[in-house]
C-alpha cells in the first residue's frame, strides 16, 4: 500500500516522519467514554511509555490501533497516510503493527525456535510447520532474533519450561522475527524478578530506533529504567506528556494516578 502524505485540519500535512497519529478518537461503551478525544503521535523509532490508573483507556487505545475495537469518532493514520479505521486486524498486523498482551501467549509443546517458526510462517498450522523448511532468509531471522532477546541457548527447549520472564521474552521474539514497524508491549515485567526486569529493559532498549515501541506499563521503576518519553492517560484523554522526571513531579499525575501506587 503506498505512502501518501495526509492533510490534516488547517491544511497541515503530516510530517513525514510521523509513524502513527492518533486525533480525536473516541470510543464509548454503554454510555462511557473508554477514550474521550484522544489524540497521540508516535514518531518512527521512537520508545514510548504509556502510563495510567485502570480505566485509564490504555488497553481500549491498542485495541483502536490493532483494529479490534471501531472508534466512534476520530482519526488514526498510519506510515503518513494508511487510514487503519478503514482495515481489519488482520490487514493492520500486515502493515507492520505487532502487539504483545500482558499473559504470554506461547505454545507450550513446541521449542523456542520452532514458536518463532510459527509466528515467521504467519499461521502454519503444526503438521505443515514440522514438514516444512524454511529459507534461509527466514532461518537467518530466528537466529538474529533469538540471539536479540537472549533465547539462543535454549533454542531447542520446549517453551513449557521456561521462566516466566523467558516466556515473555519469547513472545516478544515471536514479535520481532515478523519484522513489525510498530511494536505495543502491554506490561512486559508483569510478574517478573528484578533481574528480568533490568533484561528486559536493557532488550527494549536494543530494540529502540529499529522499532518504533509503545510500551504500556504500571512498574514507575521500569519506565524510569526506560527513560523515555511518558504519556499519562486519564479517562480516555492524555492527562500529561513529557519526560519521566517532569511527569512524576506534576501535581495532577500524582493526584490521579502516583500518590495511589
Amino acid at each position: 500500500m503506498a505512502e501518501t502524505p495526509r492533510t490534516l485540519p488547517g491544511g497541515r500535512l503530516l510530517e513525514p516522519q510521523i509513524l502513527l497519529y492518533l486525533d480525536g478518537v473516541t470510543v464509548s461503551f454503554d454510555g462511557f467514554k473508554a477514550l474521550d478525544s484522544l489524540s497521540l503521535v508516535l514518531e518512527e523509532g521512537e520508545l514510548r511509555t504509556i502510563i495510567g490508573p485502570n480505566g485509564a483507556g490504555k488497553t481500549t487505545m491498542m485495541d483502536v490501533i490493532t483494529g479490534k475495537t471501531r472508534p466512534d469518532s476520530g482519526t488514526v493514520l498510519f506510515q503518513g497516510g494508511i487510514d487503519l479505521l478503514s482495515l481489519d486486524e488482520t490487514a493492520i498486523a500486515r502493515l507492520g503493527i505487532g502487539r504483545k498482551f500482558q499473559k504470554p501467549t506461547v505454545f507450550d509443546r513446541l521449542t523456542v525456535a520452532e514458536n518463532l517458526e510459527l509466528a515467521i510462517q504467519g499461521g502454519w498450522s503444526l503438521a505443515r510447520l514440522l514438514a516444512g523448511r524454511l529459507e534461509a532468509a527466514a532461518e537467518e531471522r530466528i537466529e538474529r532474533t533469538l540471539e536479540t532477546v537472549g533465547l539462543a541457548e535454549l533454542r531447542a527447549e520446549e517453551a513449557g519450561r521456561l521462566s516466566h520472564g523467558q516466556r515473555q521474552w519469547l513472545e516478544i521474539g515471536m514479535l520481532l522475527v515478523q519484522e513489525p514497524r510498530l511494536v505495543l508491549l502491554d506490561e512486559p515485567v508483569a510478574g517478573m524478578s528484578d533481574a528480568e526486569t533490568a533484561k528486559t529493559a536493557e532488550l527494549i532498549h536494543r530494540l529502540e530506533g529499529r522499532h518504533t515501541l509503545v510500551v504500556v506499563e504500571h512498574d514507575m521503576h521500569f519506565v524510569r529504567e526506560l527513560g523515555a518519553k511518558v504519556t499519562v492517560l486519564h479517562e480516555g484523554r492524555v492527562l500529561a506528556e513529557g519526560p519521566v522526571d517532569a511527569v512524576q513531579s506534576d501535581p495532577a499525575v500524582v493526584e490521579v494516578y502516583l500518590g495511589r501506587s
